[in-house]
């Protein structure tokens, strides 16, 4: 909505590239997130589901790349530009926003060799038919957070061991295990970025980072994950079962893994942030309309003032949200990442923010749809389990159940 972004000082580029994003989100969107919603995990991804129409025009539009620089063939955007168009598209849908932005093989084969980038980076940012579809696998059955809590004792510990490692043989890797049913994109990717053990003596911090693509013996994968809400977000576990990858393809080895790591979570985590804006925004805007159409005392709801102050904390919140992932996501796309750095020096993360927002916004928003009964509705179901999610896998220290 245009009473959001107090932001005064955006271009009319930034401008233009925001309304044909919220033109996107509105009419494309929002009604095929609807759509999916209501169906099975098995039609909601299946050949003939709506979920392609959105990804193929979402491509052409280059709305997969918006974080690619124009000379492998991405938009060139600014990281204010990339952040006003992610939280438009969150808007319409945080499930099929997120679809668009896990093929990061192609992001990490940039800090590899020139063959890297003509083998994956190349041919993701020239796609306009959603044919190239990535994943990024690192969450474990046993181990959400533990994959992700740079810094924290448990991630050196050699004692708790990982579900999927690689072994080298010869001039290949060999990969066994699996991963989690988290997987975004899981059982539709034909590409991988891997996140695995290497070097077992220095636990989950002895990882390396693997692109190649899912079309190799030994490989396969679970069924589309049936959730609560974010149903048009495919997830679902992908198996190892001896599969080679040669060792050019480790971009990331078990000396650097750790600080790269933590670079890396740097940049998804306000992304994340600015999807959660999007996605509050879209649960506010559902409460606000409510809140103008029931009558309640002989008056809307909008016209009792204590409704209108707990409006206005939810707006409060949101604009709070959006203004911390903005600035974190534009610092940290700003400062490029020298693996030389302590990792106490690496750009910061916005981790509790996100899932605590959109938790207090709903239970608010709940507050005021209660005459209604629990609302069977997608946006009350998605906020919720986004939270969730990302507790389990990259907040080990706010979680607090």
């Amino acid at each position: 909505m245009d009473y959001f972004d107090l932001n005064m000082n955006l271009t009319s580029e930034d401008i233009a590239l925001r309304e044909a994003a919220s033109k996107f989100a509105k009419e494309v969107m929002r009604p095929i997130s609807v759509q999916i919603d209501q169906m099975t995990p098995e039609e909601a991804f299946g050949p003939e589901s709506p979920y392609w129409d959105f990804m193929r025009q979402a491509y052409q539009l280059g709305y997969h790349k918006l974080a690619f620089p124009e000379e492998v063939g991405g938009p060139g955007l600014n990281p204010l530009q990339i952040q006003i168009v992610m939280e438009e598209l969150a808007w319409g849908s945080f499930g099929l926003t997120l679809n668009l932005n896990t093929t990061f093989d192609a992001a990490v084969a940039m800090a590899g060799s020139q063959e890297h980038v003509k083998e994956f980076t190349l041919p993701y940012c020239q796609c306009t038919d959603a044919s190239y579809l990535g994943c990024w696998a690192i969450t474990e059955p046993d181990h959400g957070s533990d994959t992700a809590a740079v810094g924290h004792p448990s991630f050196r510990d050699p004692n708790i061991p990982a579900q999927c490692r690689a072994r080298l043989d010869g001039d290949d890797y060999v990969i066994n295990g699996q991963k989690a049913a988290w997987v975004s994109n899981g059982p539709l990717a034909n590409h991988i970025l891997l996140m695995c053990q290497v070097d077992a003596s220095k636990g989950h911090a002895g990882g390396g980072m693997f692109i190649f693509d899912l079309d190799r013996p030994g490989i396969s994968k679970g069924k589309p994950l049936s959730k609560l809400g974010i149903r048009d977000l495919c997830q679902g576990e992908v198996y190892f079962d001896n599969v080679r990858v040669p060792k050019e393809n480790m971009i990331v080895g078990p000396d650097i893994y750790e600080p790269t790591l933590q670079a890396f979570i740097c940049l998804t985590l306000p992304t994340v942030g600015t999807w959660a804006t999007g996605l509050a925004r879209a649960a506010f805007d559902e409460t606000l309309l409510y809140a103008r159409q029931r009558v309640q005392g002989g008056k809307p709801l909008i016209e009792h003032p204590n409704v209108q102050q707990k409006i206005f904390d939810m707006f409060r919140k949101i604009e709070a949200s959006r203004q911390l992932c903005r600035s974190v996501l534009v610092y940290n796309y700003s400062h490029p990442f020298n693996p030389e750095k302590e990792s106490s020096s690496m750009p910061w993360q916005p981790r509790p923010l996100r899932p605590r927002l959109l938790s207090k916004l709903q239970v608010m928003r709940f507050r005021f749809l209660a005459g209604m009964g629990f609302p069977e509705n997608m946006w009350w179901r998605s906020s919720f389990e986004m939270p969730v999610q990302l507790w389990y896998v990259m907040d080990p220290m706010t979680l607090s159940l």
